[in-house]
């Protein structure tokens, strides 16, 4: 049973509204778009370090709002996706992992059906958001009426072979050997729009279309407000030629690099898309990744693993204070975000782990959490400020790191075996955390 959203007091209504509006509290909630890239890790972002990937947009995004050095997903898709949802860890969800079913809900328990879960879009519709889903899904439920299930009033998905609207055959590409393999979702892609397949030509470009469908929701609700949960495509493998930006009609080579440089492209034809539309200081962006880049991290319980890029956009309401980017969140911080954007209070009677990072994007603060949590099947990562525990899956050895003042991955000192009396302080500050949560255990 979904929970009804409680309304928040006039005063937090009327702090989101730009200076000079009328006190009307609907004019005060921002339009919200919440991008969650496919497998890209934060050190292939430009503003993250990367030297061999261009990513102006995403770097103009950063210089002009916030970036977060140390943000958190899990390794793997589907737990981030529950729990980008749901703003609760996978113990809660149930959804501690992907591709071990011991570590996912029963197929066809109430818990493993997506939709019977309070999510970011129910929140959102309650108080008053149009609501639109587009890109990739991959969570389980029942169909034609899953997405819609979710919260979303529109969506235009990959739709997989099971998410073929009935007696619908794809007509278009395959990724792999035809009909052995998944439909596809960049060239001649596979696409359903709210409930309805639609027909697609070998020139027609999966992220591209996507896009448009985004830009025309914004458009159409432009005096809103709404809210998009835009699932890129990119930069899941197979990375495929992209089009080129530079030559209309011609295409680049498929790698990371121009897959990451596209996407990149996109969200600048995105925030050029709101500007044009004159909505810049009443919308806010939100980009993150959803597990550590593909063949440099994702799948593994380490950070590399599940540091991910956290850019917010918004010239109307993100002005973070110097300093900001030092706070650390994670993915259970983003349901409390959008709530308190919304003007709205979570539901008092269902248990959430995140805190909204309002107030790191408004200016307010520059501190956030004092740690962060991932996990993945029975593995965990919880860190601090400074110090990084890896428990790897299945009962391998630990990892314990100082990693001092650094936030990248480098120059992290391991301290594992160390019998300092400051490692084991620390050690034990952990231990209390992790004590007041249920170790991650298979389903029997």
């Amino acid at each position: 049973m979904k929970c009804r959203m409680l309304p928040f007091g006039l005063g937090a209504w009327l702090a989101l509204a730009a200076p000079g509006a009328a006190a009307d509290p609907v004019d005060a909630r921002p339009n919200i778009i919440l991008v969650l890239a496919d497998d890209l890790g934060a050190p292939d972002v430009g503003c993250y370090g990367s030297k061999e990937h261009r990513t102006p947009n995403l770097d103009r995004m950063a210089a002009e709002g916030l970036r977060l050095e140390t943000f958190y997903a899990t390794p793997l898709c589907t737990p981030t996706r529950v729990a980008v949802m749901t703003g609760r860890y996978g113990f809660r969800s149930g959804y501690l992992g992907m591709q071990d079913p011991a570590f996912k809900p029963a197929p066809g328990s109430a818990q493993w059906h997506i939709g019977n879960h309070f999510t970011h879009a129910d929140l959102l519709k309650s108080r008053g958001y149009a609501t639109a889903l587009a890109g990739k899904w991959q969570l389980p439920g029942t169909h034609p009426t899953l997405i819609h299930d979710c919260g979303f009033d529109e969506y235009r998905m990959w739709a997989y072979k099971e998410n073929l609207p009935g007696g619908v055959e794809h007509t278009g590409a395959w990724e792999g050997a035809p009909g052995k393999s998944r439909t596809s979702r960049y060239w001649h892609p596979s696409l359903v729009e709210n409930g309805k397949y639609l027909s697609t030509k070998p020139d027609d470009y999966g992220p591209e279309m996507l896009h448009e469908f985004v830009v025309d929701f914004i458009r159409r609700h432009k005096d809103g407000p709404c809210f998009v949960y835009y699932t890129s495509l990119l930069t899941h493998a197979p990375r495929e030629p992209t089009p080129d930006p530079e030559r209309p009609g011609k295409r680049q080579p498929g790698n990371l690099k121009t897959n990451i440089e596209y996407l990149d492209h996109l969200m600048g034809k995105l925030v050029r898309a709101i500007e044009e539309m004159r909505l810049g200081r009443k919308t806010v962006v939100l980009f993150v990744g959803d597990n550590g880049t593909g063949g440099k991290g994702k799948g593994t319980v380490t950070e590399l693993g599940v540091r991910v890029p956290f850019i917010a956009w918004g010239p109307g309401i993100v002005k973070p204070a110097k300093g900001a980017e030092r706070a650390l969140g994670d993915l259970t911080d983003i349901l409390p975000t959008l709530a308190e954007l919304a003007g709205a209070e979570l539901p008092r009677d269902t248990a959430f782990d995140g805190k909204s990072l309002l107030g790191l994007l408004r200016g307010e603060t520059t501190s956030h959490r004092e740690w962060i949590y991932s996990f993945l099947d029975d593995g965990r990562i919880l860190r601090d400020a400074r110090w990084l525990l890896e428990i790897p899956r299945g009962g391998r050895p630990e990892r314990f790191s100082d990693c001092g003042e650094r936030r990248d991955g480098t120059g992290y000192v391991d301290v594992t075996g160390s019998g300092s009396a400051e490692v084991k302080a620390a050690r034990e500050r952990f231990a209390k955390i992790l004590a007041a949560m249920p170790e991650p255990r298979p389903r029997r």
